[in-house]
């Protein structure tokens, strides 16, 4: 990809301006990918497709006749699997010193978000570790995140990883590396990986709920035509801590709020109370709140939102 852009598109090249269609092709959305995996259940879809990160040529090598989680243990646990080296692979076609960059990765999928706890961890000087930022942005592999709302923007700008299968992967196989390849690869999907599932998918289901709402008959029936959409932090005056609002999207006098979550458990009254006392920390005029869940809601919850009228509950069902 940087070759195409940098080399072929790029301002010195023969062809600059002269081409008359580029297309940049982007992965699946979970809803595309759906296509795909018609045999599994939905949850089981979302799992795919957050260890894929969409692609649909790693979608194409899931057999529809094995268990989501044989299915994982072959392509990511197993020495041959086909993506048990697939980012090293990619780093190398794209990056000259690939293992510089392999460790702000692992610092990101670790756990580390703000630019100087990345360079702490990696032991780069901070201008340097923001540079190789860079280039991975570029790539698609980080993306850079700053509050929705937010006037203090350069303070509270955090990375995170914009690639399901990056973060899958440096997050549970590359740790593990040595164990995989002697063999225990089954094992440490079972003792390590299953256990911390849900986290893992926690932010994948943010960005489905993203694509959700920009369905067509979704969006359409939006507050307002929301444009940018992402997360929002800070700090709460009345309870004097930081706090974080999944999905915002902002126009004019008017605010959209989500929250995201997945998990076994049905959502209830207190999230969505939460969600509602966090929109309180905004004065626009008009406000809507969605409150997505894996697992449905219990009555209390809808019992609140049927009570404040602009409160919309969206089960992984319905969606």
């Amino acid at each position: 990809m940087s070759f195409m852009e940098e080399q072929v598109l790029g301002y010195k090249s023969p062809l600059y301006g002269r081409r008359t269609a580029q297309f940049k092709i982007q992965p699946f959305t979970f809803f595309e990918a759906r296509q795909m995996l018609c045999g599994y259940q939905k949850e089981e879809q979302a799992v795919f497709y957050g260890v894929t990160g969409g692609i649909p040529e790693y979608l194409s090598h899931i057999q529809g006749d094995v268990s989501v989680h044989e299915n994982i243990k072959q392509l990511f646990f197993d020495e041959s699997g086909r993506l048990f080296e697939e980012p090293l692979n990619l780093m190398k076609q794209e990056l000259k010193e690939p293992m510089t960059y392999h460790s702000i990765i692992s610092a990101i999928a670790g756990g580390a978000s703000r630019l100087n706890e990345i360079a702490t961890k990696t032991g780069l000087e901070t201008s340097g570790c923001s540079n190789q930022l860079a280039s991975l942005i570029s790539l698609g592999i980080v993306k850079k995140e700053i509050p929705i709302a937010d006037p203090e923007t350069s303070r509270r700008t955090i990375y995170r990883l914009a690639d399901g299968m990056y973060l899958f992967w440096y997050r549970f196989v590359r740790p593990n590396t040595s164990a995989i390849i002697r063999g225990a690869g089954p094992m440490i999907y079972e003792s390590l990986v299953l256990p911390q599932i849900n986290d893992f998918m926690g932010q994948i289901f943010e960005e489905i709920c993203i694509q959700y709402l920009f369905q067509p008959s979704v969006y359409a029936d939006l507050l307002f035509p929301a444009g940018k959409m992402g997360r929002w932090r800070g700090n709460n005056p009345k309870t004097r801590r930081q706090e974080e609002i999944d999905l915002m999207a902002v126009c004019e006098d008017q605010a959209l709020f989500g929250e995201c979550k997945w998990r076994n458990e049905k959502t209830d009254a207190a999230v969505v109370k939460c969600l509602l006392e966090r929109g309180d920390l905004f004065t626009y005029r008009k406000k809507q709140f969605f409150v997505f869940s894996k697992s449905g809601f219990s009555q209390d919850a809808i019992d609140v939102s049927q009570s404040c009228g602009n409160v919309h509950l969206v089960d992984f069902d319905k969606m």
